[in-house]
């Protein structure tokens, strides 16, 4: 049988993990059979020298001397290195965690230290440091220390867009981690701070929520593909379209953290869910759904707006009210209003983002144990919003439910 022949030999590049090369032949060696997927036909192989291949009997042919040996049709093997066997480079084993090079804006750094501390154990997050500096005339001047040494590596960011003048600063950086030469790349955003300006409702309004998710989406493609971007509890759930393809946008909650909160009140089967609008309740009512739920509405007379019991009953009921979000707070007081005067027994709060514009968390007084119409017994918020939980620690009725557990899974994803 002449070379020319023999038909050369295929086989599969995801079972071919690394071989050898015979100098003379040029023909992969030092092979070895391991177990496998099965293959359904055999395959000859073929010399490019002029070596004498006389025999190819019954599929085996003796691969070390200019010889080879053929996969039989019922033959469970794979082809690999007798020494090692090479895999990609972001190929995790079982039950590892990879390791992610964490960056953060000055607002967040507490957050991200926190989310460091809960990985302690396995390191899988390391912190890395940005120079936050400006000129002279108030534009920024940044610094991503040590460059280099997040060649290859997965990369996160953990933004606050607390406010216009501070986003730009944070865009540059998240424009130019991609483009390090990084593994991964994730945003973590936990308010997406335009939400509530979803829509348009006269010609001529700026859906603004539109405009930052068109500056988001045009983050750089860095060498994992698009960037990951995580948001917790997005103010409209049809946002989500707003993204172009080089995002993938991830939406978490933090109903989830309320939840383990409510298990450990010494009175946790007593408790009602009261969502303050209709709104609130098609968000949220699903997550949950286990508990006795009450939904308030809002009425508008005349240029005052009310708001008034729709449904359920908060009779000897400790109520939670549930929304994504509180500014001025004036819808929850209300709401709290007039649970009260429906019979509740207690009243408590709970937003993921407690933005509180110009101290109006000031307006939320502790019920001191005397009733609900007197205040709340809590007023649940998560560090979504770094400046404000600075300025409600340690007062009552505000507790924080830290989202860094949480954030630290989504690095995972």
């Amino acid at each position: 049988m002449t070379s020319a022949s023999i038909p050369t030999p295929r086989i599969p590049k995801s079972i071919l993990r690394r071989s050898t090369f015979d100098d003379q032949h040029h023909m992969p060696c030092n092979l070895r059979l391991t177990s496998g997927p099965i293959w359904s036909r055999g395959f000859k192989a073929k010399m490019t020298s002029s070596s004498n291949l006389n025999h190819f009997s019954n599929g085996n042919v003796d691969v070390g001397n200019s010889n080879f040996r053929t996969l039989s049709p019922a033959s469970s093997s794979v082809i690999t290195n007798s020494a090692t066997t090479l895999s990609s480079p972001l190929a995790l084993p079982l039950g590892s965690k990879k390791s992610v090079c964490l960056f953060y804006c000055e607002e967040t750094k507490e957050l991200a230290e926190k989310i460091a501390n809960e990985n302690q154990r396995d390191e899988s997050i390391e912190l890395r440091s940005i120079q936050w500096r400006t000129f002279e005339d108030g534009f920024p001047d940044l610094m991503i220390s040590n460059a280099h040494g997040i060649r290859g590596k997965h990369v996160a960011f953990l933004a606050s867009f607390s406010s216009p003048g501070v986003i730009f600063e944070q865009v540059s950086i998240i424009y130019a981690l991609p483009r390090l030469f990084i593994s991964s790349f994730t945003v973590v955003l936990p308010f997406f701070p335009t939400g509530t300006s979803e829509r348009m409702e006269d010609e001529g309004d700026i859906a603004t929520a539109f405009t930052l998710s068109r500056i988001l989406s045009n983050i750089p493609i860095s060498r994992g593909g698009p960037t990951s971007l995580v948001i917790f509890d997005i103010h409209a759930l049809q946002e989500r379209f707003y993204f172009g393809d080089n995002v993938l946008p991830c939406f978490e909650s933090g109903v989830p953290l309320l939840m383990n909160r409510l298990k450990q009140l010494p009175d946790s089967d007593n408790i009602s869910i009261a969502f303050p609008d209709d709104g609130a309740w098609k968000r949220f009512h699903k997550q949950l759904q286990h508990f006795p739920t009450i939904i308030c509405t809002k009425v508008r007379e005349g240029d005052q707006r009310f708001v008034r019991l729709k449904e359920g009953n908060p009779a000897g009921r400790h109520v939670v009210i549930v929304d994504d979000l509180v500014q001025s707070g004036g819808t929850l007081i209300e709401c709290q209003k007039v649970l009260a005067e429906h019979g509740a027994s207690k009243i408590s709060a709970y937003v993921t983002h407690g933005i509180f514009p110009n101290k109006t968390w000031q307006k939320f007084q502790h019920d001191d144990g005397v009733g609900p119409s007197n205040g709340l017994s809590y007023f649940w918020i998560t560090d979504s919003c770094s400046l404000t939980v600075k300025q409600v620690q340690n007062r009552p009725p505000f507790e924080v439910l830290s989202l860094a557990d949480s954030i630290a899974t989504t690095l995972q994803i």
